[in-house]
C-alpha cells in the first residue's frame, strides 16, 4: 500500500483497508483500487462498513460518514480524542473515544454516549451489544438500544483488542502485556494466557478461531472453539506451530487497467461512466439490470464517458444500488 495501514475490515465479500495517506482501498481484486477518498490531512485510526456505507473515526476523535458514491454525508466533532473505534450497522454509528462510546443515528443524531473507565482503545459488535476496551484494563458491554451497562471484564494492563464469539458467549481481550483473556458472559475470567509473539494489537473471531495482529509483526491463530476454551481452563493447550511467510509478488495500487476491444457473450457485464447533475455516476448498461441504480465503483479510474467491463454486479444489501466484484477493464 503507497503508505501504513491500521485497519482491514469486511463488509459481506468486499474487503476494504485505511491507508494512511487518507484513502480506503478495496482488496477485492487482483490489484487494490481506490474506494473511498477521505483526506490527505486526516489520520484515519479505524473505519468499518456497512452495506456500502463507510464509517470512519480519526487521531483528533471525530467520526465522518460517507456513502457508496463516496459523498459526504455527515461528521461530527470530537467528544474526546484518539477515536479507535467505530462500528457501523443497521442502528447506525458506535463510536469509542477517549470519553466513552457515543451512538449515532445513521443520520447523525446522538442517541446515547456511555462513560468508560479509561479511554476506548478497540470496540466490537455482536446483534443487539457493543464491546469497547479501554486503556484502564476494562471491557465495557453496552446494550445497543439504550447505552445501558451489560457487563464488564477485568483485565491487568491496558485493552489493546477484544472481540466475542456469537452473542457476546464468550468475551477475548489482548493486553499491552502479551496476553489473551477468555471470559464467560457474566464476567468470569476462564483464562489467561501469554501469545508468545508480542502483544495484540487488533483480533477478530471467526468460525470458532480467534486471529491476531500482534506488535512483532505476527498474524497468530487462536483455537477459540468451546472444546479448546474449557480444556485452556485445566492448562490443556495444544501444540503450537510457527509458519514462516514464504516469497510474496509485490503488488501495487494503481489507476492503470487493463483495455480490451470487446465483450465475449456471458464475459462480464458492461457499465458506464456519466455525468448527472455535475455529479459523477457509474451505470449499468448490459441487459438484466436496472440502469437508474448507480454502481460502486472504484474512484481512480473512471475516466469520462468510458465503459468497463466488470467481472460481476451484485445488487447492495439495502437493494438501491449495484456493487462491482472481481476485476475491471476498460473497453476501446
Amino acid at each position: 500500500m503507497p503508505d501504513a495501514v491500521k485497519c482491514i475490515v469486511a463488509d459481506d465479500f468486499w474487503i476494504y483497508a485505511g491507508c494512511d495517506d487518507g484513502q480506503v482501498y478495496d482488496l477485492g481484486a487482483k490489484v487494490p483500487r481506490v474506494a473511498y477518498e477521505i483526506a490527505d490531512d486526516v489520520d484515519i485510526y479505524w473505519l468499518d462498513i456497512h452495506d456500502g456505507v463507510l464509517g470512519v473515526s480519526d487521531r483528533q476523535g471525530r467520526v465522518t460518514v460517507v456513502d457508496h458514491e463516496d459523498e459526504f454525508q455527515w461528521s461530527c466533532p470530537a467528544i474526546g480524542d484518539s477515536a479507535w473505534m467505530v462500528r457501523c450497522s443497521a442502528e447506525g454509528v458506535f463510536h469509542g473515544h477517549s470519553r466513552g462510546v457515543t451512538h449515532y443515528t445513521g443520520r447523525g443524531h446522538r442517541a446515547w454516549h456511555a462513560d468508560t473507565v479509561g479511554g476506548v482503545l478497540f470496540g466490537w459488535q455482536e446483534r443487539t451489544e457493543v464491546f469497547a476496551g479501554t486503556s484502564r484494563g476494562r471491557i465495557h458491554r453496552f446494550a445497543k438500544s439504550d447505552g445501558r451497562a451489560t457487563g464488564e471484564y477485568r483485565c491487568d494492563a491496558p485493552v489493546f483488542s477484544c472481540a466475542t464469539s456469537p452473542d457476546g458467549e464468550f468475551v477475548f481481550a489482548g493486553d499491552n502485556q502479551s496476553s489473551v483473556y477468555c471470559f464467560a458472559a457474566d464476567g468470569t475470567r476462564l483464562w489467561k494466557l501469554a501469545t508468545g509473539c508480542g502483544s495484540a494489537f487488533s483480533m477478530q473471531y471467526r468460525d470458532e478461531r480467534l486471529y491476531l495482529v500482534t506488535t512483532d509483526g505476527s498474524l497468530a491463530c487462536l483455537d477459540a472453539s468451546p472444546a479448546a476454551v474449557r480444556a485452556a481452563e485445566q492448562g490443556q493447550l495444544p501444540p503450537r506451530q510457527d509458519i514462516k511467510a514464504g516469497a510474496i509478488d509485490r503488488v501495487e495500487a494503481t489507476a492503470e487497467v487493463e483495455v480490451v476491444s470487446h465483450v465475449a457473450p456471458g464475459e462480464g457485464v458492461v457499465v458506464e461512466r456519466v455525468q448527472e447533475g455535475g455529479r459523477v455516476r457509474v451505470h449499468v448498461v448490459s441487459d438484466g439490470y436496472d440502469r437508474t441504480w448507480g454502481v460502486q465503483f472504484p474512484k481512480n479510474i473512471r475516466v469520462p464517458g468510458a465503459r468497463y467491463l466488470v467481472s460481476e454486479v451484485l445488487t447492495s444489501a439495502g437493494g438501491s444500488f449495484y456493487r462491482t466484484r472481481g476485476e475491471i477493464k476498460r473497453l476501446r
